[in-house]
């Protein structure tokens, strides 16, 4: 995928494709995937206001990661961390790092997110980066497995979202009752429902 595509992108970059490709043959289908569950979940149900001005601006840039174990992962968040912050906003706004093969479970992915906050703050990018987590078996705390709540951070592969404050802070001062987007996302998913969620999709994939 070329830098200002049609599909809200600036680029979709693959690091150690060699190890990747014998996994994902088609890695292009990782980040088409990725780009589906974003347009559908998260744009679709307005689960995160900021999503849609960054994806029809074309400032995502994804990153579709071959790394497995939690040091190669830390390494690769670590440069992504600073790319990010050495890049102009109007280039890259947010990046996603995406572990297909890397932190399956999500216990182990939840423990790695000290590890996330500790880069931040060795960077010194605390308060102008931070890092949202996603995973297919997201769980929040007291809930259950199968619980339809657990569904709006639930994504396609484990992916950790850099996102910077500044923009965070752009948007939410123009958004009514920001403390109020956890409950009216939960309440948005307990309306949909699990069947609704599987048909939201497979519709358009």
């Amino acid at each position: 995928m070329e830098p200002g595509n049609e599909d809200g992108v600036v680029e979709t970059v693959v690091l150690d494709a060699r190890h990747l490709a014998g996994n994902h043959p088609d890695i292009a289908e990782v980040a088409r995937v990725t780009q589906h569950w974003l347009t559908r979940a998260v744009i679709g149900l307005n689960l995160c206001p900021f999503a849609k001005r960054v994806h029809v601006k074309r400032q995502i840039r994804y990153v579709v990661s071959a790394a497995t174990e939690a040091a190669d992962i830390a390494a690769e968040l670590e440069s992504e961390l600073q790319l990010l912050a050495d890049t102009d906003a109007q280039d890259i706004d947010t990046t996603m790092v995406i572990l297909p093969d890397g932190m399956v479970d999500f216990y182990e992915f939840n423990d790695f997110l000290d590890t996330a906050d500790r880069l931040l703050k060795r960077l010194r990018l605390r308060g102008v980066l931070q890092v949202a987590s996603f995973h297919p078996d997201y769980q929040f705390a007291d809930t259950q497995p199968d619980d339809i709540e657990n569904y709006t951070n639930r994504a396609p592969f484990p992916i950790l979202h850099l996102l910077r404050e500044d923009s965070i802070e752009e948007v939410l001062e123009t958004y009514p009752d920001p403390d109020d987007i956890y409950e009216k996302n939960q309440e948005t998913m307990r309306r949909l429902g699990l069947e609704g969620w599987r048909k939201l999709m497979r519709e358009g994939n």
